[in-house]
């Protein structure tokens, strides 16, 4: 599932020691099954903010994992297979650290399911930060919690959440076009490529930072791959191209890991 719905997560999270990989594997693909239902194209906007609400509400029952199961089986035949298989990833996690997994991604249920109620209104750049959070900059802190929890790994939290953003402002330059086209606008009022594009490169400079002060170890080969395929796009984004190849994503993988 990891290798069918993200090429930029799924190489770095394959070459994770035990442990790590199941916590990390968990994380993101907890987060993506909300994430599905977020970006759903058939699903009207309330019953989006129902499904992300009923998720956030789940996760304060004494049985999350029936609960979740309880919200998404209505739905089973117009979900995701990810999304659907929700208990699936929370039962994946170690669980010595499966509540911080289930913390992070109800919180993320939660503010996704306001952005959609307010029909991702993004007018200032106080809000863009507002939504990146929300969707990007919290997979960054609880990276950073699990960095902690399997080795002691030490790491900048506010870096961390840029480093979350930075890698969404990529995506919200890449998919400028396909947002629009659904009615959605991440740029501020009064912004254009060049203003997001400044943006995305001062989260992406905060990000270096970030992987730069880990200790040499997993957490750091982790995050550098993601980073380099981000930095990789912005630059061919700025040049006026539209998206990596897989030969240069390839390339790029490749010298990271030799």
């Amino acid at each position: 599932m990891l290798q069918k719905t993200s090429r930029t997560f799924y190489i770095p999270i394959n070459g994770l020691d035990m442990g790590l990989k199941e916590a990390v594997t968990s994380g993101y693909l907890c987060m993506r099954a909300i994430d599905e239902i977020e970006d759903h194209e058939e699903i009207p906007g309330q019953l989006k903010i129902d499904l992300l609400r009923g998720v956030y509400e789940a996760s304060q029952s004494s049985d999350i994992i029936h609960a979740t199961n309880e919200v998404l089986m209505p739905y089973r035949d117009v979900l995701p297979e990810v999304t659907m298989r929700l208990r699936d990833w929370m039962l994946l996690c170690p669980p010595s650290i499966a509540d911080t997994v289930i913390h992070y991604n109800a919180k993320m249920a939660k503010q996704m399911g306001e952005w959609a109620q307010a029909k991702w209104n993004i007018q200032t750049e106080e809000d863009l930060d507002g939504y990146t959070y929300s969707v990007a900059g919290m997979v960054g802190e609880m990276l950073s919690e699990l960095w902690l929890w399997h080795d002691d790994t030490q790491s900048d939290r506010e870096k961390a959440v840029a480093f979350g953003r930075g890698l969404q402002a990529v995506n919200i330059l890449r998919n400028r076009k396909e947002d629009l086209k659904r009615g959605v606008d991440f740029y501020p009022n009064g912004w254009d490529f060049k203003e997001m594009l400044i943006y995305t490169q001062r989260n992406l400079k905060l990000a270096d930072e970030y992987i730069a002060e880990l200790k040499p170890g997993p957490a750091r080969k982790f995050c550098k791959i993601p980073l380099a395929l981000a930095q990789a796009t912005v630059n061919i984004l700025a040049a006026g191209g539209s998206k990596l190849t897989r030969d240069a994503v390839l390339k790029i993988v490749n010298r990271l890991n030799g």
